[in-house]
């Protein structure tokens, strides 16, 4: 059942606020008025998919750089693993750093490590292991070690732009502040074509309904946006790309 009360939060609550007080106003008031409900398509409908599809973008995008840095990372274990004249405990100590990358840019991105310092010194601590081995790792060895490091390093990079870059936060408060005042634009109008005579209960239900799919979408969107902190439905199984 979870799934289905993911997205109510305080917003919603406030939503749900403001459309019982605002059709109360105006059957108190007798406001009415009949206007192009187009308009609350262009002022809501159009922004909110626009932010929703790049919301979609942003998470595929983190899945396309997750899925690069974890294969390289596997490449590099297989480097170690292949190379003849490393001994076991080498071969365990350098496999085991690889995956301490992996370890730390998911502490990262989920929010159990907020500095990426770690991240950093994981590459550093992979980098001085092999130059402490010049004998045993082979400059071929280097070189794909390096090679796979560098699009460990590119993916990584990535993600942590996506981790702190949002989508356009003008554009999100936009629509958030037209979702809050579009019963005050909408409940006229419904009354209007319902008309004053019929029972009160309807119009209730239809701006309730039509607030609460908009506050929906948005807290869809809001969610989707930051797929690392594993609060969403769609966020990304991070533990999956531990190599």
């Amino acid at each position: 059942m979870n799934q289905y009360f993911s997205i109510i939060n305080k917003r919603t609550l406030y939503t749900v606020v403001i459309s019982i007080i605002v059709p109360f106003i105006c059957y108190n008031y007798e406001i009415t008025y009949n206007i192009d409900l187009t308009l609350i398509s262009i002022a809501i409908i159009f922004p909110l998919v626009f932010a929703i599809r790049g919301a979609f973008r942003r998470r595929e995008k983190a899945l396309e750089h997750l899925s690069k840095v974890k294969s390289s990372l596997i490449g590099i274990r297989y480097s170690f693993m292949g190379n003849a004249k490393m001994t076991k405990e080498e071969k365990a100590n350098g496999i085991s750093l690889s995956k301490n990358i992996a370890d730390c840019l998911i502490d990262h991105l989920d929010g159990t490590e907020e500095k990426p310092n770690k991240l950093a010194e994981s590459f550093n601590k992979l980098i001085d292991f092999m130059e402490a081995h010049p004998e045993t790792v082979s400059n071929s060895t280097k070189g794909k070690v390096f090679g796979f490091l560098q699009k460990v390093q590119e993916g990584a990079a990535n993600c942590m732009a996506i981790h702190t870059h949002r989508t356009p936060i003008s554009l999100k408060a936009y629509c958030k502040v037209f979702i809050y005042i579009f019963p005050m634009i909408y409940t006229p109008t419904i009354i209007n074509k319902i008309g004053l005579e019929n029972p009160a209960w309807l119009t209730y239900f239809v701006v309730l309904l039509s607030e609460f799919i908009l506050i929906s979408l948005y807290n869809i969107q809001d969610d989707m946006e930051y797929p690392f902190d594993r609060q969403g439905l769609d966020d990304i199984k991070l533990e999956e790309f531990r190599a």
